[in-house]
């Protein structure tokens, strides 16, 4: 080698020796690795990233690390002398230093050094060094089987999130267990589901954990088999069938694909809206590979729920769900009430039994109402409940649907952008809009709306405080809508709050704020809080007072 390419292992040698010093000086490491018998060691493996100048290492990462900057430098290697000269000399450094570590909770039971590395001929990606630790890799199956065996097969209590985000990867790892046995994993993951049912938010957490191992062995094992898989931390990873991919033992049970499967519909009924796509995308594969199964669910839903939960047909009206696009059609047969009763009966058992709360109607009717709110997407999930709460014997069940439908983070699948609205929203606004009995659910629709991701809210708040006006029934509510209010909100109430009885309505409200809620309430009716100041100065008591509080209320520090 040369004096530059001396110099450039060297650099490289270092970075190494540096991740590897800093890891060894790490506190509690054996801490880390008590926690659950299912962890025997803490690290799978280092990336090498060489710039010249700015090389640098850093844990493994799924394979999704990020190259660093572009170096100032011309890297003096080749590709050649990397794959022949360089990459020897790594692997003797690495294996140096694990050599000392193999009985340590630092190291897990394999280890990889990946390697990316500048050249004249750009960038060159190559596994430097795997080793496979035999001993650790017998103890944790043992300890794996141990648990599977006491916790779930034998036991009858929850179990912790961190035993199934480990247990989840560790039955998908191909080092592990060449081939997973997919009605067994299968049984397993529901199992745990089973187990946890009664802990809503721990339920929660272990569903994560579970699709999260199952979206990485398909798309690091079980995908790259029958597709390039191009990785991208900016977009959507796009699926390249390779020629003449073919998916073997198609018809035998107990394959592989099972788990493809089961992976999508977990993504599908419990994955937040936006990454329900992917569910999609891993049957519509599933499919191109030639599953029958697959084609089945795309056509008519998951096998999660029976046909009488999917399909309800009546004299009145007709109902047929699917799950894996979210879409419930609907056809009224006889414009009544209780053509609508049946259909919302419908929907709301199928939404305690699990399916997609971010759902969309498509709707046969001869009727076309729409609520008295500007702004709300023209679709037929809105006109459904615009034309149900033309039936007052219906609002009582349309605040049940509303208060089961409402959840943060989901929006129907109908609407987009400026129209997003969440799930039971056509219901709220429609009942808060005409009856004071349904302010209470107006409060606790407002409290779960994610308002940097909706806006509808605002054309709402208009609506409803233009219909009740400032009551001491409709001020919490409208307190309420103001708090997920935007800039672009203004309210027409000042008329109404030169009423000094309404005013102290507002200011008593108001007080019990923090200085930025405070502050969010005022904006849409005075704007900036000078021009309240301005108004305060000019008003006489007891006025003056009133708004004198409201200004010290937005501004308590």
């Amino acid at each position: 080698m040369n004096t530059l390419q001396v110099e450039a292992l060297e650099e490289m040698k270092t970075a190494i020796h540096k991740w590897f010093d800093e890891q060894e000086n790490r506190k509690d490491v054996e801490g880390a690795v008590k926690r659950t018998t299912l962890q025997i060691g803490i690290f799978n493996g280092i990336m090498l990233d060489y710039r010249p100048g700015r090389t640098r290492v850093e844990m493994l990462n799924d394979g999704r690390n990020v190259a660093g900057k572009k170096s100032m430098k011309a890297s003096p290697f080749t590709r050649e002398q990397i794959l022949h000269e360089v990459q020897p000399l790594l692997a003797e450094i690495i294996k140096e230093k694990l050599d000392k570590l193999e009985t340590s909770p630092l190291i897990n039971y394999r280890f990889i050094l990946q390697g990316t590395f500048a050249t004249t001929d750009g960038l060159v990606e190559l596994t430097v060094l795997e080793t496979v630790y035999e001993e650790k890799k017998r103890q944790l199956l043992e300890r794996i089987h141990a648990y599977i065996e006491k916790k779930l097969e034998k036991g009858s209590y929850p179990t912790e999130p961190l035993e199934t985000f480990f247990l989840t990867r560790h039955l998908l790892d191909p080092h592990l267990f060449h081939e997973p046995e997919a009605a067994r994993t299968i049984a397993l993951f529901d199992r745990i589901q089973e187990l946890n049912k009664e802990r809503v938010q721990v339920l929660a957490e272990h569903r994560r954990n579970i699709i999260r191992a199952l979206t990485g062995w398909a798309e690091a094992v079980f995908l790259p088999h029958y597709y390039d898989v191009p990785r991208s931390n900016y977009r959507t990873n796009e699926y390249e069938i390779k020629p003449g991919a073919v998916l073997e033992k198609m018809n035998e049970p107990n394959q592989p694909i099972d788990l493809l499967l089961y992976g999508a519909v977990m993504i599908i009924r419990y994955e937040p809206n936006y990454s329900k796509y992917k569910g999609q995308a891993f049957l519509k594969i599933a499919m191109q590979l030639g599953s029958g199964k697959a084609g089945r669910m795309l056509k008519e839903g998951s096998d999660s729920f029976s046909q009488e939960d999917v399909h309800m047909r009546h004299e009145l009206s007709e109902c047929k769900a699917n799950d894996i696009f979210s879409l419930i059609t609907v056809v009224i047969h006889k414009e009544e009430a209780g053509a609508y009763e049946r259909v919302i009966l419908f929907i709301l058992s199928l939404l305690r039994k699990g399916f997609p709360k971010s759902y969309k109607i498509k709707l046969k009717s001869s009727v076309r109402e729409v609520l008295p709110v500007k702004g709300l997407a023209k679709s037929d999930t809105h006109r459904f409940f615009a034309n149900a709460l033309a039936y007052s014997e219906l609002h009582p069940l349309l605040e049940e649907y509303a208060r089961e439908a409402m959840e943060e983070f989901e929006w129907y699948e109908d609407t987009e952008g400026e129209k997003n609205v969440m799930p039971g929203s056509y219901a709220v606004f429609g009942l808060g809009l005409v009856a004071e009995r349904y302010f209470p659910l107006v409060e606790a629709y407002m409290a779960l709306v994610d308002d940097e991701h909706q806006l509808v809210q605002d054309k709402f708040t208009a609506a409803f405080a233009e219909t009740h006006g400032v009551t001491e029934r409709s001020i919490p509510a409208l307190v309420a809508c103001l708090l997920r209010s935007h800039d672009s909100l203004k309210l027409k109430i000042q008329p109404e709050l030169e009423n000094e009885d309404k005013l102290a309505l507002l200011v008593q409200h108001v007080e019990a704020l923090t200085d930025y809620e405070a502050e969010r309430v005022l904006y849409p009716i005075w704007g900036k809080t000078e021009k309240l100041a301005t108004l305060a100065r000019k008003a006489q008591e007891p006025r003056k007072e009133l708004l004198l509080r409201l200004l010290k209320a937005a501004d308590k520090a």
